[in-house]
């Protein structure tokens, strides 16, 4: 009984490692205005919509996505590089 005692405890305690480890494995991201395409925001579209997949037209100004961390101003999109903040 020790036996299987040591080992779950083991198991558990390797489960607890990996998701620790994955957990900061994530990269930060950051809120990217004017690059998502029309239906595909994660999430505020501007007045009268109300949150994810709710864009109207491909590069809306005041939509927004969520990338990788310092890369948002650097996508390029045929209405301009990304923002962060609101586009008009």
């Amino acid at each position: 009984m020790i036996r299987s005692n040591a080992a779950l405890a083991a198991t558990v305690a390797l489960a607890f490692a990996a998701t620790a480890s994955h957990a900061q494995a994530k990269p930060a991201m950051e809120k990217c205005y004017g690059v998502s395409l029309a239906g595909k925001n994660d999430c505020k579209a501007g007045a009268g919509t109300t949150c994810a997949g709710t864009s109207t037209t491909n590069y809306q100004g005041n939509a927004w996505k969520l990338v990788k961390a310092g890369t948002c101003t650097s996508i390029k999109t045929p209405k301009g590089n990304g923002s962060l903040a609101p586009k008009a």
